[in-house]
């Protein structure tokens, strides 16, 4: 079986270290490159099937939904495996030769493989199963698992991130087939590997069968990687990808658990940061003390910790451990002018994050802060009695859990030393500190290098999007795109159908229909883009 074709044009094996920058793209304001949005009558004819059968996606992803794929919960570890079948049942429904569930520590990832388009690209999709716990009493709009739509939108966790991307991917498929019907053939054998049973009080919930479409095979060679561990940072990935070995060869990754810029505004992204996630803990007292009997004359390691956060920025906004900023890449400007074209607002911003006010780096704008520079975030604060009455006491421990958001140049390595160091210094006598960083699961920064495909992309996008225009943007949050693109000596690009409103990792999470709608049609051209190129 043919699994692997190079493109014409591809530079080699600098896939993602380098500042080379996509290719080249249009002037703001003008079509994408290739053609007008409306020159493609194949955009047409995905957006009416995917239309037509947006009542059954609907059902689909509120089915995927109802699977509580919780990761890191032990009583959810057999829902990751109930959802990994049913996304291994949904590969098999739309025709996919080969699909297989595997195995990965605390989870299952589903592989699936179509490739009998002999000479036509290779193109490896990346996404995700498992979802974030998630607090029912925070959710408004309806239970997190148990689905809703309204005004457009299907609530639910996993709902935007990321079932429903992964959902646009097998409905653009079936747009894509559809286009190639011909006259019925027999039914390939279908190849798979036994996975463990699940429990007989909950059986695995599985997509109501359809009549397969009786079409040719896809005109691109296909394969698919969706892993159940990317809420805990990947940290079984690595082994997965070197385990797999060549089976996984592409001419390049689509990863696909990335933001949109805004529903009415679609933009390529062409990048996404880094990611070091530490856990410091700060020591007074030998036990919590009552705050009547010391107060005044006893180390609080929660005034401790507030002082070393505060340190953490200057009056600039800028983080102020030494050497921070040392290894931080030149933006090439045409990136900045890209993303100074785009049609932002702080008032349209501030309605869709919800975040209430914008703070943040001196000198450089909202979208240059989320994409082109690195950031910390605190995640978790505790100290003293964060739930129930207060024992008046001055705590024995206090801590903090902190998310480094790292950009091109920065190595997570490095970084980790960095405020290792700065933690060292700045803590005061009084108090003992232990400081803990997560290598393991930490993910380096990644630019998609300059490929043919991006160009396929930005047409596609417009087309699907029905947009004379196509933006560039970056994604704020981190991702296995290094890992990827390392492990597999291949470029990877961006494509995903989130938005900043569908409250990712919050309560009510959601997603648009019509975005994915508008997604499965990009992505059915993307394939006959791809088709299309020599």
């Amino acid at each position: 079986m043919e699994q692997y074709h190079g493109l014409e044009g591809h530079d080699g094996p600098d896939h993602g270290g380098s500042d080379r920058p996509a290719p080249e793209h249009p002037a703001p304001g003008h079509p994408a490159r290739g053609h007008p949005a409306r020159d493609n009558d194949g955009g047409t004819d995905f957006h009416a099937f995917v239309r037509s059968q947006r009542g059954e996606l609907e059902r689909q992803l509120a089915e995927w939904v109802r699977v509580p794929g919780v990761l890191g919960v032990p009583e959810h570890a057999q829902d990751l495996l109930r959802s990994a079948n049913w996304l291994a049942a949904a590969f098999r429904d739309v025709g996919f030769p080969v699909v297989e569930v595997l195995p990965t520590g605390e989870s299952h990832a589903v592989y699936a493989e179509w490739c009998e388009a002999s000479g036509a690209p290779t193109v490896l999709v990346y996404s995700h199963h498992d979802v974030r716990v998630a607090k029912p009493g925070q959710w408004d709009q309806t239970a997190p698992f148990e689905p809703a739509v309204r005004d457009g939108r299907l609530y639910g966790r996993g709902s935007s991130d990321a079932k429903g991307q992964v959902l646009a991917h097998l409905w653009s498929l079936r747009a894509h087939l559809h286009q190639r019907v011909v006259e019925p053939v027999e039914t390939r054998p279908v190849e798979t590997r036994p996975v463990v049973e699940p429990v007989e009080a909950r059986p695995v919930v599985e997509p109501a069968q359809t009549q397969p479409a009786q079409s040719r095979a896809p005109a691109i060679n296909l394969k698919y990687l969706v892993e159940g561990e990317e809420e805990a940072g990947s940290p079984h990935l690595a082994r997965l990808l070197e385990e797999q070995g060549d089976r996984l060869n592409a001419d390049f990754v689509l990863f696909s658990d990335t933001l949109l810029f805004r529903a009415d505004h679609p933009a390529l992204c062409v990048s996404l940061r880094g990611m070091l996630s530490a856990h410091l803990e700060l020591t007074g007292p030998e036990v919590d003390v009552h705050s009547g009997a010391v107060s005044g004359a006893a180390p609080n390691p929660a005034f401790e910790l507030s002082r070393l956060l505060a340190g953490l920025h200057d009056e600039n906004g800028r983080i102020a451990i030494p050497g921070f900023y040392d290894d931080v890449a030149p933006v090439p400007e045409h990136i900045r002018e890209a993303l100074a074209h785009l049609p932002f607002t702080e008032q349209d911003w501030l309605e869709r994050s919800e975040s209430g006010s914008i703070t943040g780096e001196k000198g450089f704008t909202v979208p240059e802060r989320l994409w082109l520079r690195p950031a910390v975030e605190v995640t978790a604060l505790i100290a003293g009695d964060p739930a129930g009455l207060s024992s008046a006491a001055v705590p024995s421990v206090a801590s903090v859990d902190l998310s480094f958001r790292t950009v091109m140049g920065q190595r997570a390595e490095k970084v980790a030393e960095q405020f290792r160091q700065w933690v060292q210094d700045t803590v005061g006598e009084s108090y003992g500190h232990t400081l803990s960083v997560d290598l393991e699961t930490a993910q380096e920064p990644y630019r998609t290098p300059d490929h043919p495909a991006v160009s396929a992309l930005e047409r596609a996008m417009a087309n699907g999007f029905r947009s004379a225009t196509v933006g560039r943007m970056g994604n704020a949050g981190g991702g296995p795109a290094e890992l990827l693109s390392r492990s597999l000596d291949a470029p990877v690009l961006f494509f995903g159908t989130g938005l900043v409103e569908d409250h990712w990792h919050d309560s009510d999470e959601s997603a648009s229909l019509e975005v994915l709608v508008n997604g499965a049609a990009t992505l059915a051209c993307f394939w006959d883009e791809l088709a299309r190129m020599e």
